[in-house]
């Protein structure tokens, strides 16, 4: 039976029609194929002459741009059947292709029940691959020549294609065909001799992270989405994947400073503070736990002036290493460029980084205190805090990020706030137990 014989359905006898009808059960795939090569018209004209059990499976064989023109010139109530009795995720990737106020219309037609479990397959959560793509998509058919494949790009009709993608019989992604190669080879080449795998995909509910990801580890413009089945159901294009990471880079900078990634730049005052205070508070109870440390040595502060002068600077110092740290460890962990297991390795760089630079800038700060006290005792004091507060801040910028994402927890949001808990108790610590330790030499040194 040829594509000719079948777009004809007005004048089937009633034996061609009864063949027709065993093609459709028996060859569904087959009989899919003929369609999609044929006039929109003609295929739901052939498919109307049909009972439902015979055009349903060829019907949801279709590539969901062609189901969509058939399904729109059917009869009623033909395509409310086909819609309800399709796999639900057949008749999702077709309802995916229409704006919200055609999908509810079609909706609205169906059982209730029917509705409620096509709009949970539809209703995509926020920051998924499923909202980020484009569903409007015509994919080539694994068994086609080339001349087949350039006629259904003309019936396509859509400009600015780099590369079409390939699905077999039954809509899974089986790789993808540059338009370039299509248009220079043989018209009788098997469309699988210039296939090519696809590099990479996702899934319609990989969070927007995943997606990120996959954007950094490969060189891409367009990635094919896939659902829970395999089947092909729409592509994220470029201008979709660069806002994606810009997205991601913004969330992460506001997370690490304790602002809510819901919050934006026009959000109201009320919501900015109730978004920003539960962190402010949290920090504030970290600020009292540093102060705390401080008041251990309110005598030594007392007794030694110049220590309160110093004190900013070796916390700011550690701050700032940690902070460093921090920053590095995250930017692994986001693009993926480093795991769990790798701790050790991070950890160890981020504590060797930390010495030699604490010893580097305790040179500095010594040769300054020096010049301004002219007291060996108090150089060594800073020099010695120096030195272990940028080891410990080193070591805390790499392991709290590290830590918070071992037990599950978001290390962008609470990573900043530990960090500086850190670095101010032991910069305050290690300046205020050493100088305590030094007393006898800071006295005889005229501090």
């Amino acid at each position: 039976m040829n594509a000719e014989s079948l777009a004809t359905p007005a004048k089937l006898e009633p034996a061609e029609a009864a063949l027709t009808h065993r093609f459709l059960l028996d060859y569904p795939y087959e009989a899919a194929r003929l369609f999609e090569a044929m006039p929109a018209d003609d295929a739901a004209a052939l498919i109307a002459a049909q009972p439902l059990h015979a055009a349903l499976r060829a019907w949801q064989s279709l590539t969901p741009d062609v189901a969509l023109e058939v399904l729109e010139r059917l009869p009623e109530p033909q395509p409310q059947h086909l819609l309800a009795e399709a796999d639900p995720l057949a008749s999702v990737a077709v309802l995916t292709q229409l704006d919200a106020s055609q999908r509810e219309a079609w909706l609205q037609q169906l059982d209730a029940e029917v509705a409620r479990e096509l709009r949970t397959l539809l209703a995509y959560p926020d920051d998924s691959a499923g909202r980020m793509m484009d569903p409007r998509v015509s994919p080539l058919r694994t068994g086609m020549t080339v001349a087949e494949a350039v006629e259904r790009l003309r019936q396509i009709r859509r400009s600015g294609l780099r590369e079409l993608f390939v699905v077999d019989d039954e809509g899974r992604l089986a790789g993808c065909v540059e338009v370039q190669d299509l248009a220079l080879a043989a018209r009788e080449l098997p469309l699988a001799d210039i296939t090519r795998g696809v590099s990479a995909f996702v899934h319609d509910l990989d969070p927007r992270e995943d997606v990120v990801e996959t954007l950094m580890s490969q060189p891409i413009s367009t990635l094919p989405v896939v659902n829970i089945s395999g089947r092909f159901i729409g592509v994220i294009r470029q201008a979709e994947l660069m806002a994606a990471v810009e997205e991601e880079t913004s969330l992460d900078m506001q997370t690490m400073v304790g602002v809510s990634p819901d919050e934006r730049a026009l959000s109201s005052p009320i919501f900015a503070v109730k978004k920003r205070l539960p962190w402010l508070q949290i920090n504030l109870l970290t600020a009292f736990l540093a102060a705390a440390v401080v008041g251990l040595f309110e005598s030594t502060i007392a007794q030694f002036t110049a220590l309160a002068v110093l004190l900013p600077v070796v916390a700011g110092q550690s701050g700032n290493a940690g902070a460093q740290a921090l920053a590095i460890t995250m930017r692994g962990l986001v693009l993926r460029e480093i795991s769990l297991r790798h701790w050790p390795a991070v950890v160890g760089k981020e504590a060797l980084t930390g010495l030699i630079n604490g010893v580097a800038v305790a040179a500095t700060t010594g040769l300054a205190v020096y010049i301004w006290s002219r007291s060996l005792a108090l150089v060594g004091v800073i020099v010695l805090a120096m030195v272990i507060s940028m080891l410990v801040a080193g070591l805390a910028g790499a392991l709290v990020p590290i830590l918070l994402s071992r037990f599950g927890q978001d290390p962008a949001s609470a990573s900043s706030i530990i960090l500086t808990t850190v670095t101010d108790v032991v910069g305050f610590f290690s300046f205020l137990g050493i100088a305590a330790l030094f007393a006898p030499l800071l006295v005889q040194s005229g501090v």
